[in-house]
């Protein structure tokens, strides 16, 4: 499984890379704050919202910690699809945020 740090990942969107990046968190999570730009599909809707998903785009995962997110990686990989899991998850992450609902 690729993986990336939370400061690689913050330096790519910081440098104004175009980056397809998902959230598996569960909502009250995400409230916390997500990363700016990301779209946020909870790991247990990834099945069944693959179609939302472009198999020629490159997909970055993240979740609280990397586990949940990695999980999501294997899964989308199995599937076909390019993605890296970015590890250390939102615990990791030192840069903006978005904050839902605010």
């Amino acid at each position: 499984m690729k993986e990336i740090q939370a400061s690689e990942l913050a330096q790519k969107l910081n440098e104004g890379e175009h980056l397809n990046i998902i959230d598996v968190r569960e909502d009250d999570e995400v409230a916390t704050g997500i990363i700016p730009g990301a779209k946020h599909i909870r790991l247990s809707e990834v099945p069944d919202r693959l179609n939302e998903l472009d198999e020629k785009e490159h997909y970055y995962m993240v979740c609280r910690s990397g586990g949940r997110s990695g999980k999501a990686t294997e899964y989308l990989e199995a599937k076909g699809y390019n993605v890296t899991n970015m590890a250390g998850g939102m615990l990791a992450w030192e840069d903006d945020m978005d904050f839902p609902n605010k």
